[in-house]
């Protein structure tokens, strides 16, 4: 049996001297109108509509309802405001604030060509999937996937991005190298297990300077956290060189990113760097005698002991020296 509900308002009990009442006359309302904030940056920066240029889109332009850059940014602008999933996009593809922050002209969809797609102005799932999963080799003659990523200029971007926010040359600029789990829940493709997360996962890689990202680039987890760090650190320091000539670039990492291969091609390339070091038993043997010393102050004090030196160390021919 259908409820019939006729009531146009609920009283609940008062707060102080307010009334508290339950009404549904409130029209289209959103809890995402941070999203409005979001719109603001990408229309002062250009940041989606630079990363559009970055595909090639070989669709029939007279089947086009949804462009290349407008598909962007209904994904990126949901990743932001929390709805990570593209079957979210079953209900968000009739979102009139996404579709306005996507830059929708129709953001009632009222306007759409097939009237299965009236009242939806926004791109559904199985279009959003197609944009993330065309495969590289697609062209004009593919079947359903036509909208193919060129990832070295997606790449660059990044890049571009941050010398296009910094539009006067930095005298000196740091580098932060990180890798993380990024966790698995079925069986993708290059599902591995790794032990230090404890678990299933990718192991993206990922380079920022400040609060920018200069690198993120997915990997499987079966490789040193390392891997790959010297090809993408090579086009990196290039692509900001030809820009900023002379400023200087310190490279820093945990002791993941101490290897050989890596911090010989910073002393080949003038890039300073700042890696941890693993121990290991010449390194123990070193600095034996400062280890006993913060062993004796922790016994007297029961807190964490530091205790600071330096010495020399050589990775190539060019003596560094650590602290």
């Amino acid at each position: 049996m259908r409820t019939e509900c006729s009531e146009r308002s609920f009283d609940f009990q008062p707060l102080v001297t307010r009334q508290v009442t339950a009404r549904f006359d409130g029209g289209t309302i959103t809890s995402d109108a941070g999203g409005l904030l979001l719109r603001e940056v990408e229309a002062k920066t250009g940041l989606l509509a630079n990363l559009a240029r970055c595909f090639d889109d070989f669709r029939d332009p007279e089947l086009i309802e949804h462009t290349v850059e407008e598909l962007l940014k209904q994904r990126v602008f949901a990743l932001a405001l929390g709805y990570e999933d593209l079957n979210d996009h079953d209900q968000l593809r009739a979102d009139p604030l996404l579709a306005t922050l996507v830059g929708k002209r129709d953001v009632t969809g009222e306007e759409r060509a097939n009237l299965r797609d009236r009242g939806q102005p926004l791109a559904g799932k199985s279009t959003l999937n197609r944009l993330e999963l065309t495969p590289a080799r697609a062209n004009a003659k593919s079947r359903y996937k036509k909208i193919v990523a060129r990832q070295p200029d997606i790449a660059a971007w990044f890049v571009e991005a941050f010398l296009r926010l910094n539009p006067k040359p930095l005298e000196e600029i740091i580098l932060d190298l990180d890798a993380t789990d990024d966790p698995i829940h079925g069986h993708q493709a290059g599902r591995f297990f790794h032990g230090y997360y404890d678990s299933y996962c990718y192991l993206p890689l990922y380079v920022f300077c400040g609060d920018h990202v200069l690198c993120a680039r997915m990997r499987e987890a079966n490789h040193d956290a390392a891997f790959g760090c010297r090809q993408e650190m090579e086009r990196i320091v290039k692509q900001i060189r030809t820009a900023w000539p002379d400023v200087k670039i310190v490279l820093r990492g945990d002791s993941g990113f101490c290897r050989n291969q890596l911090m010989s091609w910073c002393e080949s390339n003038h890039v300073d760097y700042v890696f941890g070091m693993a121990r290991n038993k010449r390194l123990r043997k070193i600095i034996g005698k400062q280890m006993h010393q913060a062993t004796l102050q922790w016994k007297q004090t029961g807190k964490p002991a530091r205790v600071f030196t330096e010495f020399q160390h050589s990775t190539k021919r060019t003596k560094k020296s650590i602290g």
